[in-house]
């Protein structure tokens, strides 16, 4: 079972579910390949909401082999997530938001998606997070992004 404190999420590839995390090595993995020199690039670059199917791939294999899966990117373009396109968005946006904060997630706009999906996707988090006493506050972004 996946850990959320632990920045671990599950997602279903294939009908399987996996462990997926984004570990300080699979980010170094994500920054090499991206061509960014620092987690605050890679955290502003995933942000900006403009990722690619390749950006995807790249997110999800590094997720599944920080959690310790042996899977290479060619594999997991090769998968299918469940609720096709829409599935592999929400697993990229849950791991972005397990690692990054909700600031983080992908902007993922529905007018970006083809006709055929559904007009609205699910956030991965509620927009104002619960305290203890019950008030409600905006959640804290990633340190050193604002």
């Amino acid at each position: 079972m996946a850990n959320l404190h632990r920045g671990e999420i599950e997602g279903v590839l294939d009908g399987k579910p996996y462990r997926l995390c984004l570990t300080l090595g699979a980010l170094a993995d994500l920054e090499a390949a991206f061509g960014d020199d620092n987690m605050l690039e890679l955290a502003q670059r995933f942000e900006s909401g403009r990722l690619s199917a390749r950006d995807c791939i790249r997110i999800v294999g590094a997720g599944v082999r920080g959690a310790g899966h042996e899977i290479t990117d060619e594999i997991v373009a090769r998968m299918q997530a469940d609720g096709g396109l829409k599935g592999f968005i929400d697993i990229v946006a849950r791991l972005l938001t397990a690692t990054f904060g909700a600031h983080s997630s992908p902007k993922v706009s529905p007018s970006s998606l083809p006709s055929s999906l559904p007009s609205s996707l699910p956030s991965p988090l509620p927009s104002t997070l619960p305290t203890p006493s019950g008030e409600v506050q905006a959640p804290v972004p990633f340190p050193g992004t604002t």
